[in-house]
């Protein structure tokens, strides 16, 4: 009962950290758009404005992640009885396809740049992207290291988003920088090196998107963890004195949870009430791991034979 509570405790704060990380990401990629969008326009910057576009996308990116968290933290429920938690992995599938489209719109716009009259852009344009790539940073490592203490892949997928952002302002200010300098000394092309630079931004954009999306999906489609990541799983139900064999183990990831379906062998003599106790000791064994939400133990008369 006191194992319980404490659980439900821990569940409680992970969801508050997730919920508060994900409203930072919404208003601080709010204020970075904003601010890169207006400094991108006055500036005549096509880098900073694609930048400021993916900020943006980052907005939606960050709500689609609050509404996930809130949705996984919903008990169990008739309909639902391994809880909520793919939710999470549903919400990072929907901010990787954003990412992805935003990446594929920021490519175009910057190919069309090359077909219309340019001119370099203000040097405004670089005191924006070096206080959104310290911004970005920031938030990635803050959001990165929570989603991996409190094993969220809809946070972690989040913070990719801010490391996306990072990398393309970085490009960004390599662009802009060049463009700068090409019209101060007279070299017309390098005024090209802006809306190249916002090219290879979508470029970096759609890559990230592919793989943090891949990932995602994998999770969703009820992945299994590999033997070598049960380990501990397998030695806490050997310590059970009456369990002769683990027959099968599978513990398959349900969001930032995993649900264990197991087969044990005990002595076949063993009463049917007896089987009983033995299979509430090996649940009760397995949800002493922080990341077991729930366990299903199945239980077969041991046979040398099988051995």
């Amino acid at each position: 009962m006191i194992q319980g509570r404490m659980i439900d405790l821990e569940n409680k704060d992970r969801f508050k950290q997730a919920e508060f990380a994900a409203l930072i990401g919404v208003f601080g990629n709010i204020i970075l758009a904003i601010i890169k969008w207006v400094i991108g326009v006055m500036a005549g910057s096509k880098a900073l404005v694609a930048d400021a576009v993916h900020s943006a996308s980052d907005v939606a990116g960050s709500l689609a992640v609050y509404i996930g968290v809130r949705a996984a933290k919903q008990p169990p429920d008739k309909d639902h009885p391994y809880g909520h938690g793919k939710a999470e992995s549903i919400a990072a599938i929907i901010v990787a396809v954003l990412l992805f489209l935003v990446g594929i719109e920021i490519g175009k716009s910057s190919i069309e740049s090359f077909f219309e009259p340019i001119q370099a852009p203000k040097v405004l344009a670089i005191y924006a992207v070096v206080f959104s790539i310290i911004v970005k940073e920031a938030m990635f490592r803050y959001k990165y290291n929570l989603g991996k203490r409190i094993n969220s892949d809809a946070i972690i997928i989040n913070a990719y988003e801010h490391r996306s952002d990072v990398f393309s302002s970085i490009a960004a200010l390599v662009g802009i920088g060049c463009a700068i300098v090409g019209d101060k000394i007279g070299v017309s092309w390098l005024v090209y090196a802006d809306p190249v630079a916002g090219l290879f931004v979508s470029i970096l954009v759609v890559k990230m998107a592919w793989k943090l999306g891949s990932e995602s999906i994998h999770t969703t489609l009820d992945h299994v963890l590999h033997e070598e990541d049960t380990t501990d799983l397998r030695e806490a139900v050997l310590t059970v004195p009456e369990v002769k064999k683990i027959d099968e183990l599978h513990a398959r990831e349900h969001g930032h949870y995993v649900i264990v379906d197991i087969k044990i062998s005990v002595e076949p003599t063993m009463t049917v009430e007896e089987g009983h106790k033995v299979g509430k000791k090996v649940k009760s064994k397995l949800l002493e791991n922080p990341n077991v939400q729930d366990v299903f133990v199945h239980i077969n008369p041991f046979s040398p034979d099988d051995e």
